[in-house]
């Protein structure tokens, strides 16, 4: 099902959909964990005689049942990354896969939760081999690497401040910026406002998952309980006029990840998503992949989506790729030479 073809919207041909999955893109919303190809966590399981045949389909990809249960195969398939090395490892893989698709500027959740347990000596040197990793890529694959560290809200606040620490111990030009995710249902927004606080004083930017699951009003405790710039997912704020106004005035942006909605049950269909009604209201939209293999997703399924059920064409995406570049957490350095890729097309 597509929504009707608006009269400004010429009919798309196969010559303007290739021009438009091969636009430069900017991702804002990745799980660093979550991007990893099923075939590699399935390799790291047989290599260390770890038996996650529970969480793989017949087909090799990740199984699950509803958002509580991917929670946990997540966490299952995250059990055997176990060393630096296998994140550095991950990094070339992910890397890889996002470049394919044509992300020249990602931004991903790193939790220390998965990286050394919440210990700061531990998640350093996580951290090194990450960036290392992320450094070998962008000479050789072009594509540019960002982290943002996160706690997980189903872990609880103390975790989440163990989390805050090895940020703010790390901030800089690199690690860029603090969120959360997790379980939407559990807790609220501001039982992890000490944690955003510490991450704050060590000029983070900030992000939180919201609007996913609960509906508007946990998106609006997020930016002002919480006065975070950005909000993963949000989309239901778009059930609230009045919310959406005030993320339009006060530049909030949202981590859009309709695919991930879809797959998940959020809504019924990519029709049925409110991405473009929620940039019709004036709210400044991202779009990203989340947890791409898991939702059988990448950056050029996403684009092909929108382009052929809400019409959107390489206008929208170029205009939807600007907004994502000025809403990232890097430096005016990296923000000016991607800005310079995405005009290269």
């Amino acid at each position: 099902m597509s929504l009707p073809l608006p009269d400004h919207v010429a009919p798309l041909d196969e010559e303007t959909l290739h021009g438009i999955l091969h636009l430069p893109k900017v991702e804002l919303h990745t799980h660093f964990e979550g991007m990893a190809p099923p075939g590699f966590i399935r390799g790291l399981a047989k290599a260390r005689n770890v038996d996650l045949s529970g969480i793989f389909r017949p087909d090799g990809s990740y199984a699950y049942r509803d958002f509580v249960h991917f929670l946990s195969v997540y966490e299952a398939a995250t059990s055997v990354l176990r060393t630096p090395e296998d994140f550095g490892r991950l990094c070339v893989a992910v890397l890889e896969e996002s470049a394919a698709n044509g992300v020249v500027y990602s931004e991903t959740f790193l939790s220390p939760d998965f990286c050394g347990g919440g210990d700061v000596g531990a998640w350093r040197e996580y951290l090194h081999a990450i960036r290392e990793a992320a450094d070998a890529a962008e000479r050789d694959m072009g594509i540019t690497l960002r982290g943002i560290v996160t706690c997980i809200r189903h872990f609880g606040p103390e975790k989440a401040k163990a989390a805050a620490l090895c940020a703010a111990e790390t901030a800089g030009d690199w690690i860029v910026g603090f969120g959360m995710g997790g379980d939407e249902n559990q807790g609220r927004q501001r039982d992890f406002a000490y944690a955003f606080d510490m991450a704050r004083e060590a000029c983070l930017r900030l992000t939180t998952h919201a609007g996913e699951w609960r509906g508007p009003s946990e998106v609006r405790d997020a930016v002002e309980d919480l006065r975070v710039e950005r909000v993963g997912h949000g989309v239901r704020a778009v059930e609230d006029p009045a919310l959406c106004d005030m993320l339009a005035e006060r530049g909030v942006t949202l981590e859009v990840c309709p695919g991930s909605n879809v797959f998940l049950g959020v809504y019924d269909s990519l029709a049925a998503h409110p991405v473009t009604a929620l940039r019709q209201r004036g709210v400044a939209v991202t779009i990203s992949t989340d947890d791409p293999p898991f939702f059988h997703t990448t950056m050029q399924k996403e684009y092909k989506g929108l382009a052929q059920v809400h019409h959107w064409r390489a206008e929208d995406f170029r205009a939807a790729n600007a907004v994502a570049l000025e809403a990232a957490f890097c430096d005016d350095a990296t923000r000016t030479a991607i800005a310079k890729r995405l005009e290269q097309t």
